[in-house]
Formats: C-alpha cells, structure tokens, sequence
C-alpha cells in the first residue's frame, strides 16, 4: 500500500505532560521528520523537558488568545492532547478542555497553522453515547470539535476509546462510528502523529480502539 510523502513540520504539543501528551512529544523527538516544542503549564514541566533535549514553552489554556498566539509562533502544526484531569471540577473543565481548546483554535488561525490535531473522547460527536458519569466533559470536547470543524484549520480529530497502560500493540480498529472499546495510550500517540502527515484524514474525525490494522494502514483505509 502507498503511504504519503513524509512532510517536516514544526509541531506544538499542548498538554505535553499529561500522559498522551508524553508520548506524543517522545514519538516527535524520534522522529527525523518533525521538530517538537512543548506546551506545560510550569516552569519545573519545562525545566525536566529541557533535561530530556525538548524545547518547551510555559502558558495557559486560561491565558488569552493573543498570549496563546504568542506560544504557538514559529509552528506549522498543533496536537491538542490537554485536559483539566479528573480531579477538578467542572469549572476546569469549561475553562480548558472548552475554552481552552477554542482559544488555540482561534490563535492557530491567526497565525495560518497548516495542521491542527484534536485528541477528544470516544462518540463525543454523538450525544446518545456520552458517558453518563462525564457529562461536562463530553459537552466540554463536543463542542470544542465542532469549533475546531468549523474553523479554517486543516484538522484531524482523534476520539480514542478506553485509556490504556499497557503497551501498543500498533494495530487499531478506526471509523467514523466505532462499539466502545479500549486502547493503550501509546498506540493513541502513534496514530495522533502518523496523522499529522496522512493526507486521508485531513478534515475527518474519527473513533479508535485496538483493532487488526496497522496503524498507517487504518489511516489510509478511513
């Protein structure tokens, strides 16, 4: 199967210390095809980053768009992987994972981003199967996609099942409307990054869970 030319991009990881944001920005660092700069919230994130040969960038999804704008020059791409985390209320959730999001979007324009990939939550599109015990999160990313799919971005965005540990197995099962299942974190990085570059996906959104596929190849399938 033919697989698109490898493109070099200046990628922005927002939420580069959560732990598909960690992943994702390893997979770029390896890479002979991108650079990656990371967006934490805290100087020590940036400090341990610095240590690892990553270059990073300290701000806020609470900053403004203008300041936002500010941490996202100089890229070609972004990978939105941030979220509030279950520990916080739903306060934190409308400010990040809501607004959070649609301020990067919205400076991402601003600066004529080529690529912006979205890592949401699995069925998030589809209100019938919202997870009853995460109702402010699924709102929060529902409507952050549709933020996203109506901006002028180049997007892709990656609804991944349950959140796994254990490690990839690189094979996936990936479609506009998948049955619930699970997925290890590491093969949600893989396929974040292997669509920065998949012509297929670009202007798609979609569900994933482990499957029989390779990865590149899901990808083109889609």
């Amino acid at each position: 199967m033919k697989f698109e030319r490898s493109i070099t991009m200046n990628v922005l990881v927002i939420g580069a210390n959560g732990q598909i944001g960690q992943k994702v920005v390893n997979l770029l660092q390896e890479s002979e095809e991108h650079t990656v700069k990371a967006m934490v919230r805290k100087e020590e994130q940036a400090s341990a980053l610095a240590k690892q040969g990553v270059e990073s960038v300290v701000a806020s999804l609470e900053d403004s768009v203008d300041e936002l704008a500010n941490a996202i020059t100089g890229s070609d791409a972004v990978i939105f992987t941030a979220g509030s985390g279950g520990k916080t209320g739903s306060d934190k959730t409308l400010l990040v994972d809501l607004d959070g999001a649609v301020k990067t979007v919205e400076a991402s324009e601003k600066l004529g981003i080529n690529r912006y990939v979205m890592v949401s939550a699995f069925q998030a599109n589809n209100r019938k199967n919202w997870n009853d015990s995460l109702l402010p999160y699924y709102a929060a990313k529902h409507y952050a996609d549709k933020a996203l799919e109506a901006s002028s971005l180049s997007y892709t965005i990656v609804r991944p099942g349950g959140l796994l540990n254990e490690e990839g197995t690189g094979k996936v099962a990936i479609g506009e409307q998948l049955d619930r299942g699970s997925v290890p974190r590491e093969d949600v990085a893989q396929v974040v990054v292997d669509s920065l570059t998949t012509q297929n996906v670009n202007n798609r959104a979609f569900d994933l869970t482990s499957g029989d596929t390779p990865i590149k190849e899901a990808l083109q399938r889609l």
